[in-house]
């Protein structure tokens, strides 16, 4: 019989779906604390990731065929293994965008509102106003990395009024992306952006890519919006680009290292806001993450293929 595990805790209702999604099957349901990691050995599709049981690869037969991340990005699996063992590895890329476009958006209208400076002036219980207060409308938006996160920020973006330029490496079009380009006109889109919004996966091209250079290239005026990986930005070159007023202010949802040191200069910074990694948290997540799941599970039952978001090795997305 093929065995599948389940990892996330779904509830009993998203439990059934996933059953009847694979008559015949032997689905086992539970979280990793909560199951032996010799489980590996019989799984052929293990859905979340299971590190404490692929330490032990060496013991299993090589049974897995499929793996069903609940995350968009893949970086901190072991990659090449997987490939090596000829693992089909697929993301839950389509999952994210809601919260995480919505996470953009708390910080945009935080900043242009002022509302970072109220929120601190509350816990003071102080009456006071700041200055500068703007509008997001005819304000221009870039979106660095236009997948399917990047697509719905523009699509928002467009519904307040904003112009949006994309980049992605394809220079392809997208829905609600203005004018796109490729990666070799990134310090363009940069000057001409009053926000950049990075959603770059992790991999070997975007390591540090917003460097002192590129902070450099955007306006003073300048928002940077950092939903992606936190290792796209060198952070000492951003913490000066905000120090010396390169640009304007920043939102972090990821950096590097993270968790960003206690003694960071950037947690003390007026025109900074962190968020703790939570751009993609949402009380639909196992919801989501069900529908997605299910779709793959009967096309790879079916077909031997799940039907949406198969990595590839070589772009390491």
């Amino acid at each position: 019989m093929r065995t599948i595990v389940s990892l996330f805790g779904f509830d009993p209702e998203q439990e059934r779906r996933i059953q009847a999604a694979a008559p015949g099957c032997n689905v086992i349901f539970g979280k990793p604390a909560e199951l032996d990691p010799g489980l590996l050995a019989e799984a052929e599709v293990l859905c979340g990731w299971w590190k404490a049981a692929w330490e032990k690869k060496a013991e299993f037969p090589g049974q897995l065929k499929w793996i069903q991340t609940g995350s968009a990005g893949v970086d901190n699996l072991p990659l090449s293994e997987l490939e090596t063992r000829g693992v089909v590895l697929t993301t839950a890329s389509g999952v994210h965008p809601v919260p995480m476009t919505e996470t953009v958006f708390a910080m945009l209208l935080a900043f242009t509102r002022k509302l970072h400076h109220a929120v601190r002036h509350q816990t003071e219980r102080k009456w006071a106003r700041s200055e500068g207060y703007g509008e997001l409308r005819g304000l221009t938006l870039a979106v660095i990395g236009a997948g399917e996160i990047g697509t719905e920020v523009a699509r928002i973006a467009q519904a307040f009024g904003m112009r949006t330029l994309g980049v992605r490496r394809s220079g392809q079009p997208a829905s609600h992306v203005d004018v796109m380009h490729t990666p070799e006109r990134l310090d363009d889109v940069l000057a001409q952006s009053d926000v950049v919004v990075n959603v770059l996966p992790h991999t070997a091209e975007t390591v540090r890519l917003f460097d002192a250079g590129r902070f450099a290239s955007m306006k003073p005026s300048a928002l940077f919006i950092n939903i992606g990986r936190g290792s796209a930005v060198d952070t000492e070159a951003l913490t000066e680009a905000l120090r010396g007023g390169a640009i304007a202010g920043a939102g972090l949802d990821v950096c590097e290292p993270e968790p960003l040191p206690a003694d960071h200069p950037l947690w003390a910074m007026d025109n900074v806001i962190l968020t703790p990694h939570i751009g993609g948290a949402t009380e639909r997540y196992k919801a989501r993450m069900t529908d997605l799941f299910v779709e793959n599970l009967q096309a790879y039952l079916r077909t031997g293929t799940p039907a949406k978001n198969i990595v590839d090795y070589e772009k390491r997305y």
